[in-house]
């Protein structure tokens, strides 16, 4: 089975139901099912065949879900790229995924395979080309996409996704999320991303729920859009939440009202955040853990409880180990890195056969996460091996200084990143968002902090760097002074 079968249940099922709103436009499933049949034929008219890689450079629109259904029924293998990348991190992508093509609208990019624009595609395969489906030799081993990695700490590398892997999640969150025919789905994050692709679009597409599809989140228009589109279901992450406590109570209650579920990813999100979200919206936030290479692998409960600070519990088919640097089982509320098997994991990285080895320790992914389990089965993140500080021989993971100074008044936002240090090898500095002052955050953490935890400068920011999806980005951190 591939994921065009699972589509048909919306496709065929659903065909004159409206599958999705964006901007003023309204497609409904059958729309959909034969907008992307003509673009299917268009690329195979154009020379395509399975395996080939194209690539699309575009901001949210109905047009990248075309693309995305059209490879999916030939087989092409659809390599997304952050709208947010420019030059240098676009031309990576093209050379490492060596693609028949580029979608994009944008008129500035060098290259030299075919540049098509949506808008031509689309002009194209409305003419003269077959409503039907082609006929593709697939099955749920098949490449379905190719999701480039965040590239912080080195060159991004291409995590190749198959049908069965996105089937999986899919089916996996459908059930555990409850998410029906009858939810109304906001979406509002970047769709070259697995957060927005990977859950958001196949849960729509095989669920059949209706979709509101944003160009990006904006918070000035968030208010207007939740209560235009009475969502039940949304999902975000960290900043956006942020984001949506700073609406007005009212309005924030009248928005909860009508929610069924909010969702957060991407990044880890801060126990205050959880606690006001809480108390302003009547929702508890479901905070989960997933990956590039792996989609979703933990996640709170949706009846039960939803723990702040943690991700919950492994979903349905797949394996964790927590093991220390020798590859040791940690025991409970000891922290250890994280390792993955499952169906949902990536095939390996695109055209590096090291890399992919690298990867993997029997049969499990090393996933470089380190998180802690509670004795009743619950996962803590605390951050990245490659975060980790070392501090004169003492280990610092920045999560918990983080998580405390949040808890602070005058703290909208905070990071803790290592600096080089002559003594201690390195140290804690903090940068935050907010009103604080940095001497009174400096006297908090000597109150409740051990030594050698304290930040040793605390820098005031108007805004921490942060990729699309909200992580933020701690190599730049170190710049700031």
């Amino acid at each position: 089975m591939t994921l065009s079968h699972l589509f048909d249940l919306s496709f065929q099922n659903r065909a004159a139901s409206i599958a999705i709103e964006f901007q003023d436009r309204s497609f409904t499933f059958g729309d959909l099912d034969v907008r992307s049949n003509r673009l299917a034929n268009l690329l195979l008219a154009r020379g395509f065949m399975k395996g080939d890689r194209l690539c699309v450079y575009l901001a949210n629109c109905v047009e990248i879900i075309d693309l995305y259904l059209a490879c999916i029924k030939t087989g092409v293998i659809f390599v997304p790229i952050n709208i947010l990348y420019r030059d240098r991190e676009i031309t990576h992508i093209l050379s490492d995924a060596d693609p028949k093509a580029l979608v994009t609208d944008a008129a500035d990019i060098g290259t030299t395979i075919p540049v098509w624009t949506p808008g031509s595609m689309t002009a194209a395969a409305s003419h003269g080309l077959p409503e039907n489906r082609p006929v593709a030799d697939l099955h749920g081993d098949s490449p379905a996409g190719i999701i480039y990695t965040s590239g912080t700490t080195g060159v991004s590398k291409g995590a190749v996704l198959t049908h069965n892997n996105l089937i999986a999640n899919a089916l996996n969150l459908i059930t555990c999320w409850q998410i029906t025919v009858a939810d109304r789905l906001l979406l509002v994050l970047p769709l070259f991303h697995v957060h927005a692709l990977g859950n958001g679009l196949h849960c729509w597409l095989i669920s059949g729920c209706t979709m509101r599809l944003l160009e990006r989140f904006e918070h000035q228009k968030a208010a207007a859009e939740f209560l235009n589109f009475r969502p039940t279901l949304f999902f975000g992450v960290p900043t956006v939440y942020v984001r949506l406590l700073n609406l007005a109570d009212a309005t924030a209650k009248q928005i909860g009202l009508g929610m069924r579920l909010f969702v957060s990813g991407s990044a880890p999100l801060p126990a205050q955040t959880h606690e006001d979200f809480r108390l302003k919206y009547g929702h508890t936030i479901l905070e989960r853990y997933g990956m590039s290479e792996t989609l979703m692998n933990i996640s709170n409960p949706y009846v039960g409880e939803r723990r702040a600070g943690s991700v919950g519990l492994p979903l349905p088919g797949i394996s964790v180990r927590l093991l220390d640097d020798q590859g040791v089982p940690v025991a409970d509320g000891e922290s250890g890195e994280v390792y993955l098997k499952g169906p949902n994991i990536f095939s390996g990285y695109w055209r590096r056969d090291e890399a992919t080895k690298a990867a993997f320790v029997d049969g499990y992914f090393k996933t470089s996460d380190i998180a802690t389990k509670s004795a009743d089965g619950y996962y803590t993140l605390s951050g990245r091996r490659s975060d980790l500080i070392i501090s004169g021989g003492f280990n610092i993971y920045p999560r918990e200084i983080e998580e405390f100074l949040l808890e602070l008044p005058g703290v909208i936002e905070v990071a803790v990143a290592a600096l080089p240090d002559r003594v201690r090898g390195e140290v804690p500095v903090a940068y935050f968002v907010g009103s604080a002052d940095a001497g009174e955050l400096e006297a908090k953490c000597r109150e409740k902090l051990a030594s050698f935890k304290i930040p040793r400068a605390f820098h005031q920011l108007d805004k921490l760097p942060r990729n699309a999806m909200g992580k933020v980005q701690k190599h730049l951190l170190t710049t700031v002074r």
